[in-house]
């Protein structure tokens, strides 16, 4: 016999009940519906960050400036999307959300310097955070399996580092 979940627990949505696309956590933590997209929704939320990396770099945005909002945007995304996941009701990391994604690639790309970040780097930086973002290396995987919001942005986390590790290769290795 099973108990009932606790009053305060939040009740999760079942697949057929409509996710709350209009309330502002859901909007924000699927980048304005960008998550909505129904193949890859990360891919689609990776390529938002590499948009704000590579914005940083041509505005010259200062390094200081550019962790603090990268930082910010990381600390924010963790009430923003526990509280869409909670509302979306579709389990501990509905794929719709790309918060995590928009925010983790310009992370890992903090290591690169402005001047260096070239079409190709970006790409490789694409790339390479979708790769670990997918397969979950140490500790990737158990991040991910955190409690809320936290879990949702910290697996994001080993994936950028991951990737600038992997970009941090490529420039010894004088690919770019």
């Amino acid at each position: 016999m099973t108990s009932p979940p606790p009053a305060c627990a939040p009740a999760a949505a079942s697949p057929t009940e409509r996710v709350p696309w209009s309330q502002p956590a859901v909007v924000l933590a699927t980048c304005g519906w960008v998550g909505r997209i129904p193949r890859a929704p990360g891919t689609f939320g990776a390529a938002l960050g590499i948009g704000l990396s590579a914005a940083a770099a041509s505005f010259n945005c200062p390094l200081g400036v550019e962790a603090a909002a990268v930082v910010l945007l990381c600390i924010i995304g963790i009430p923003i999307c526990g509280l869409a996941a909670r509302q979306m009701g579709r389990g501990s990391d509905p794929g719709a959300i790309v918060w995590d994604e928009m925010a983790s690639v310009p992370l890992g790309l903090l290591l690169v310097p402005a001047g260096e970040r070239s079409p190709l780097l970006l790409l490789a930086a694409f790339l390479l955070h979708r790769l670990f973002d997918i397969w979950k290396p140490f500790p990737c995987r158990q991040l991910d399996q955190g409690h809320g919001g936290l879990g949702i942005m910290a697996d994001d986390w080993g994936a950028a580092a991951w990737m600038a590790l992997g970009l941090a290769v490529g420039r010894q290795a004088g690919w770019w």
